[in-house]
């Protein structure tokens, strides 16, 4: 059997869009969130970022306040008239004012700019993830049962069978196996997967999901060095087959 070496591709990898003027802080912060599985895109300008916010889609923004042409404040004014992507902004002078005007300008966080690269992890996930729960809510068909193949999974009882069987799956479990088969053939990076079912320790819950994932392939009845079900794609996440290329 062939292994998969497909690299991830953009669809997949969670898109942020850093606007700030300080380029080796963007090439710090593009490099570490690259790493941690976002596609991230730069621009050093007021003008510059906002035009690419309004044109393309983002999953959440990283906006500085002090910005040449056009300050953070002004950018992120005009931008909520458009859209309500999440907003994290950054500020060297980490003033109160600062954070009260941007917060009730609709910023959804905001963080000065002695932030550690954790802490900027932990920030943006908090807001991807409030994010992706507001989301969930006002999508009723969310709650809409999933097939795929022989696996039923309906997310209101919280229950999931196997040609009929029920599948006794722990909560992590649960939510790992419906995220995986909302996106049946494609890939979910280790990223996407924290966002969606972690709920606070993101941290504890990114050392564990391996184990989770190896749990749950013994309740399928898979085996992961030639699996029906769950494929291992090295370096970016997991993938749930559909029956035609399991």
């Amino acid at each position: 059997m062939k292994k998969m070496t497909a690299e991830p591709s953009a669809a997949a990898m969670p898109r942020l869009l850093l606007i700030e003027d300080d380029v080796r802080l963007c090439r710090l912060v593009k490099d570490y969130l690259q790493n941690m599985g976002y596609s991230v895109f730069m621009e050093h300008s007021g003008p510059a970022g906002l035009a690419l916010a309004l044109r393309e889609t983002f999953q959440a923004i990283i906006l500085d306040v002090m910005l040449p042409g056009m300050d953070g404040f002004e950018v992120l004014r005009r931008l909520r008239i458009h859209s309500a992507v999440p907003v994290l902004m950054l500020t060297g002078r980490g003033e109160e004012s600062d954070r009260i005007v941007g917060l009730e300008m609709g910023a959804d966080d905001y963080l000065p700019k002695t932030f550690s690269t954790r802490e900027l992890l932990a920030r943006l996930r908090a807001v991807l993830r409030r994010s992706l729960l507001t989301q969930a809510e006002a999508a009723d068909q969310r709650q809409a049962p999933v097939t795929v193949g022989d696996l039923y999974i309906d997310p209101a009882p919280h229950a999931a069978f196997l040609k009929q069987e029920p599948l006794l799956l722990t909560r992590q479990e649960f939510d790992l196996l419906l995220s995986l088969a909302r996106a049946a053939d494609r890939v979910k990076t280790r990223e996407s997967l924290l966002l969606e079912v972690a709920e606070r320790d993101f941290e504890g819950f990114d050392r564990s999901i391996d184990v989770h994932i190896s749990s749950l392939r013994k309740k399928l009845g898979d085996d992961a060095r030639n699996p029906r079900w769950i494929e291992t794609v090295r370096g970016v996440g997991y993938m749930l087959k559909k029956p035609e290329r399991a």
